[in-house]
């Protein structure tokens, strides 16, 4: 399998920033690592070994970057607002320098999915909704898309813009709705150990709310929120619904 490292200085964050290719063509995955991980997170945890077929296959060309969540919302020397001002970088990073990278590594018209896994589910699902121009759709595993399950109480207008649960029921702009209505979106989770399914169900509503077609696949009571899970479910959907 082809994999490339590369890196660069971060304008939006102010930092070195790397990010791994895996693979030649097809349509473009962006992956978001989960709390606290970093790039090669996936990779780590065999991630890539389940996803070499389609990627020798030339299904899908698999890119995946830095969190910066323990410079943010992880952070609990930080002072609250600050981390919402440190995760908005965050989101420039992705749309201003990881994106146009993915464009010139493949083409200008290749679609980009983005998804990750628990964390990674709720920064995921943020970034597509925030631009749904840039991102075709988004694959979030095991997410709860409640910021506010990560600020340890504190809300305020940065809080709001990063928690789809809070701003997409308010959310009025017609051509981003018939953006974000035009993407594939997938909500999976696990009804295990520290799953929670009602979450998910209480997203899909909201979503249902505002005529945004989705799925939401809920699995069993022996899926869990761990690897072997999302070891499952990334290829499932790579082989069902791409």
């Amino acid at each position: 399998m082809r994999r490339e490292i590369t890196s660069w200085h971060s304008p939006s964050l102010g930092k070195e920033m790397p990010i791994v290719t895996y693979g030649y063509y097809g349509f473009s995955l962006l992956l978001v690592p989960t709390a606290a991980a970093d790039y090669l997170e996936y990779e780590r945890f065999q991630m890539m070994e389940h996803l070499a077929p389609f990627i020798e296959g030339g299904k899908v060309k698999v890119f995946s970057v830095n969190s910066i969540n323990t410079e943010s919302w992880l952070n609990n020397e930080m002072h609250p607002p600050h981390k919402g001002i440190r995760h908005n970088q965050f989101n420039e990073y992705i749309f201003n320098e990881v994106i146009p990278y993915i464009k010139n590594a493949t083409s200008w018209d290749t679609p980009i999915i983005i998804g990750g896994a628990s964390f990674g589910a709720l920064h995921s699902m943020n970034l597509f909704l925030k631009r749904p121009d840039l991102l075709n759709g988004v694959i979030a595993m095991s997410g709860v898309y409640d910021l506010m399950e990560y600020t340890k109480g504190h809300y305020d207008d940065q809080v709001y813009y990063n928690s789809p649960i809070h701003y997409i029921p308010n959310l009025t702009d017609h051509s981003i709705l018939e953006q974000q209505r035009a993407g594939k979106i997938i909500i999976a989770t696990g009804s295990g150990a520290y799953e929670d399914p009602e979450a998910n169900r209480r997203f899909s509503g909201v979503l249902h709310s505002k005529a945004i077609p989705h799925e939401l696949d809920i699995w069993g009571e022996d899926i869990t929120h761990d690897w072997p899970t999302w070891r499952k479910m990334l290829p499932h959907f790579l082989e069902t619904r791409f």
